[in-house]
């Protein structure tokens, strides 16, 4: 594991009195169906930083990809970008972490991912982690291969890297619908001294994916560590999301809420606010602000 960090949070504090920290997900939660963002959601964000509080984006997206979709004024502070491999302050557009893989634990990593017959791919390193190469066990995986066609201009066969594979950022398998869970929980027990996290697809929102990191990557450590460098208790902390690999960022936050687009099961375990598509960030917000008075 290899962890770079860049002293940039002191000048951007300066002065600054500090209330609180409201992380949000971003495909589903904040950025609507039509891959804009709701006039609301984006009012309550701005409110939220006349009153002191950070504002931060916990994301599986990478940096490249997150800038294909977010505006340019969006206002928020901090970027947890590939579920916290990274983190990029807003304002300055610097990267003050980023975490990778040592390049014996991808060949282990892939090894396990062979073993179980999936089909992956093998991210580059922050910030040119949308550079990835890829192993292919069968045909028929249409949400994998959509994955390809999308990212074809950055795409290698990991079998045309004859020198193997060096540090990465992540390694993302893609189960096809039909063979559910079955594999995660092996591949958990194997890779134990890493992150192991599932998410659904955001291409055919049906497909599992798996995607393993460092074992201090998730969303809840990536934004404790955001958090005590702030000096943010977590009880000024709420956090809004609408799948699994929110799920340990809604464990871990004081004050969490799931969208009505989430489902059920998350629905059953926290409090609901309305759908992405109808500013669910901004009722999160006010329920929460009720709450804390500010």
């Amino acid at each position: 594991m290899i962890i770079s960090n860049k002293d940039q949070i002191a000048a951007f504090l300066g002065e600054r009195n500090l209330t609180g920290m409201f992380i949000m997900d971003f495909d589903g939660t904040l950025l609507r169906s039509d891959r804009n963002f709701a006039d609301n959601d984006l009012r309550a964000l701005k409110q939220l930083g006349e009153k002191g509080i950070i504002r931060a984006i916990a994301t599986g997206r990478s940096l490249y990809s997150f800038n294909t979709v977010a505006v340019e004024n969006l206002p928020v502070d901090f970027v947890m970008f590939s579920t916290g491999a990274g983190v990029l302050e807003q304002s300055s557009q610097k990267i003050i972490r980023k975490v990778s893989l040592e390049s014996s634990e991808v060949e282990r990593a892939c090894d396990v991912l062979r073993s179980v017959h999936l089909d992956f791919m093998v991210h580059r390193t922050i910030p040119d982690n949308h550079v990835f190469a890829y192993y292919q066990s069968k045909d028929g995986n249409a949400d994998f291969e959509r994955r390809l066609t999308l990212y074809s201009q950055f795409a290698t066969p990991l079998s045309k890297l004859p020198e193997g594979f060096g540090p990465a950022t992540q390694l993302v398998a893609v189960v096809p619908v039909k063979q559910g869970n079955m594999v995660l929980e092996k591949i958990r027990s194997e890779l134990s001294d890493f992150n192991v996290i599932q998410t659904t697809s955001p291409l055919d929102g049906i497909s599992t994916w798996i995607e393993i990191f460092p074992r201090v990557v998730s969303k809840s450590l990536t934004a404790a560590w955001l958090a005590e460098k702030l000096g943010i208790d977590n009880a000024q902390i709420a956090s809004v999301g609408n799948d699994y690999n929110d799920l340990d960022l809604l464990e871990w936050a004081a004050n969490s809420y799931v969208v009505d687009n989430a489902p059920e099961d998350l629905k059953a375990r926290f409090p609901n606010v309305a759908s992405n598509n109808n500013g669910g960030v901004a009722e999160a917000i006010q329920q929460w602000r009720h709450r804390k008075s500010v």
